[in-house]
């Protein structure tokens, strides 16, 4: 590996109003190295990062590229300096081909007009060395975040940039596309690029990592050679105590079999067939399988987010016919989405309004809604669930993934649900994070009510749930009970080995 130290980050502290994100951030990337940025959620990553690209201004210090100090006064000026980033959330447009956003702004023209055919060519040229199964001609908005993702990753490739940093790149991927990204990402690594790497998955960092510069609450703690430590010294050194890797229960089972909250029969839908399953009182019910099997549109077609095509739904011994999603949140069921950017928070409102965006009814003063309830009651949730900042007025679009997950659980915390629908509740957040969202599930089925886990991981879903039920194309194929549990045997299932 290069030692040529060719980023540098010199005494870098940010301020926004009522909260210091960076406070004296030193530390250099060497050329050509892969290095990866680590920490808990509300670190500072995210915020050195945007620094970095041009998003915002550095409060005090200073950044130098290849020995040159760079002042960028937006995204545009860092890219064009060599600067990209392959962000976690992929901004698209739907209604265009995946060529016209891939080369939006920088397509070919052909006397005045822009040349279709050479900007399809240089775009399935770049789908192609990724491996997308899937056509420079194809509508953006019929893919899956996975090929998002892979669309994103092309876009860096196309700049031929010096310094490309991946934020939680593999999120959304599958297997076969992860094993595909890190073989690029070693070839650029190979060509001279630099590369920054954020991601909450130790065995990634510790596989194709060669160092690890950690932040904790916005200040620089160290740089380790990966090859060195252990996966215990830099999570040590990320939290500052002694957190478990895996997830795992702390409190005895409240699963009452007895009792049967939800009992799903034959339920079909586009992406799922006869699927049946029972939950109980004070369960953590595990979904687990690949990408594609089709656990999130059951879920969502129980919420009343996408239409069944048969069977049938009995939520407390009734029939429960959820046309759109209000009809689960007045019947007590809460859906936690997967796609927290979309679907869970509004950006632009603060901390209090996106709490109380579900149960307003209890916050109306005759024909009007309360400010102060709506505030007190963030607050006394936002406490519960560990938010910080801990502001009601503090605005959510600011916050880190975790804690804006931590919003959203407050939310539903904050409405009479009795059934939690989580649906990759931990994806994207950090150690510290896990175990406090770890922590607040126990609590819920203790206080009585029953949880529904989908997850794609499997320390997560083994650790967590009373049963696990394997679903493959559609189908629920195995049911797991605890004493069973076994990585080789549950991956198994879900790969299409024998159920027996």
């Amino acid at each position: 590996m290069c030692m040529e130290k060719y980023i540098e980050i010199q005494h870098i502290t940010k301020i926004f109003p009522g909260q210091k994100a960076l406070d004296d951030v030193s530390f250099s990337v060497n050329k050509g190295e892969i290095h990866a940025l680590v920490g808990e959620n509300g670190a500072g990553k995210s915020t050195l990062l945007n620094i970095l690209h041009g998003v915002f201004p550095a409060s005090s210090g200073t950044i130098k590229i290849g020995g040159q100090e760079v002042h960028f006064a937006n995204a545009s000026e860092a890219i064009h300096f060599g600067i990209a980033k392959v962000h976690q959330e992929i901004s698209v447009i739907p209604e265009m081909t995946v060529a016209q956003n891939l080369m939006l702004g920088k397509e070919p023209c052909k006397y005045g007009m822009i040349d279709h055919k050479k900007m399809n060519q240089t775009a399935q040229e770049l789908l192609d060395k990724l491996h997308c199964n899937f056509s420079a001609e194809d509508k953006i908005g019929d893919l899956t975040a996975g090929e998002k993702q892979m669309i994103a990753i092309a876009k860096a490739l196309q700049l031929n940039a010096s310094v490309i940093s991946f934020d939680e790149p593999t999120a959304s991927l599958s297997d076969a596309e992860v094993k595909i990204l890190f073989e690029i990402i070693h070839e650029l690594k190979k060509s001279g690029v630099t590369i920054l790497y954020i991601s909450h998955k130790m065995d990634e960092i510790f596989a194709h990592c060669d160092r690890a510069t950690v932040l904790r609450d916005g200040k620089y703690i160290t740089t380790l050679e990966l090859k060195n430590c252990t996966e215990e010294d830099l999570i040590h050194a990320m939290v500052g105590r002694d957190v478990s890797l895996f997830a795992k229960r702390t409190k005895p089972s409240r699963c009452d079999k007895n009792q049967t909250v939800l009992k799903v029969s034959h339920f079909s839908g586009e992406a799922f067939r006869n699927v049946d399953f029972e939950l109980h009182k004070g369960e953590i019910l595990g979904f687990f399988g690949l990408v594609g099997a089709g656990r999130t549109e059951v879920m969502r077609a129980i919420y009343g987010a996408d239409r069944a095509t048969g069977g049938t739904v009995e939520y407390n011994g009734k029939i429960l016919n959820c046309k759109k999603p209000t009809d689960a949140v007045k019947a007590g069921i809460a859906l936690i989405s997967e796609n927290r950017k979309e679907e869970g928070v509004i950006p632009n409102l603060p901390n209090m309004d996106n709490i109380a965006i579900s149960s307003l009814r209890k916050y109306q003063k005759g024909v009007f809604v309360s400010n102060s309830m709506k505030a007190d009651n963030a607050k006394r949730v936002g406490e519960q669930v560990g938010l910080t900042p801990n502001d009601p007025e503090f605005m959510t679009s600011s916050l880190s993934g975790g804690n804006a997950q931590k919003v959203i659980l407050a939310r539903w915390m904050s409405t009479d649900a009795d059934l939690m629908i989580f649906d990759e509740p931990t994806k994207g957040i950090d150690i510290g994070a896990k175990a406090e969202i770890y922590r607040l599930m126990e609590d819920m089925v203790e206080n009585g009510k029953s949880i529904i886990m989908v997850s794609s991981e499997l320390t997560e879903i083994m650790g967590m749930s009373d049963r696990i039920l394997v679903m493959r194309e559609g189908e629920i194929v195995k049911e797991v009970p605890r004493e069973e549990f076994s990585e080789d045997n549950i991956l198994k299932y879900a790969v299409g080995g024998s159920t027996k």
